[in-house]
């Protein structure tokens, strides 16, 4: 069965973003970067919330376009929609199954491009095998958390950590359910 990653940066203090979707205090370049877009190119999905999907919108990315073009990308909302979208781009409810039948599907691990309240979501119905963090060397005070209002409270099992320039570390966890703190 294919893995879920939640691949992520985030603050010292667990946000993804500050007030207002601000990401601009976190690491832009450097090799960490480089290593996070290198890794990219290992995943052949991305499953994300619609808010996620419409951060891009910032960025330069059309409505029903690809993020990230080498991707099948699954929208995870049950309100969003298109008045045409690229065939790599799909939108789905918001359904356990759903998760479940990609997970079942043939292809690469998954990855889970951010979103705290749909990374919450998934969190909270033990779908997210490991979490790789790029921890960034700044506290936010307040914003969008790495899992939204997720209230669960799971250990973790620490599988790597690499330091990279700027102060930015990438660590992988694997999330165990079965240690419920």
């Amino acid at each position: 069965m294919r893995q879920i990653v939640y691949y992520v940066a985030s603050s010292i203090d667990g946000f993804i973003s500050g007030p207002n979707e601000d990401i601009g205090g976190f690491v832009q370049s450097g090799n960490g970067v480089d290593q996070y877009r290198a890794d990219l190119a290992s995943y052949d999905t991305v499953i994300m919330g619609k808010n996620t999907y419409e951060f891009g919108y910032q960025y330069g990315l059309q409505p029903g376009q690809p993020a990230y073009p080498h991707m099948k990308h699954l929208i995870f909302s049950n309100t969003l929609t298109f008045e045409s979208a690229d065939p790599r781009v799909q939108v789905r409810n918001i359904d356990l199954a759903e998760i479940e039948k990609i997970q079942k599907e043939a292809g690469t691990d998954i990855y889970l491009c951010g979103g705290g309240v749909f990374a919450g979501w998934l969190l909270d119905h033990q779908k997210i095998n490991i979490l790789k963090l790029k921890l960034n060397p700044l506290i936010l005070g307040q914003g969008i958390r790495i899992f939204g209002e997720s209230t669960q409270k799971y250990g973790l099992v620490l599988l790597d950590t690499v330091p990279y320039e700027n102060g930015l570390q990438i660590m992988t966890y694997r999330i165990d359910y079965e240690n419920k703190i």
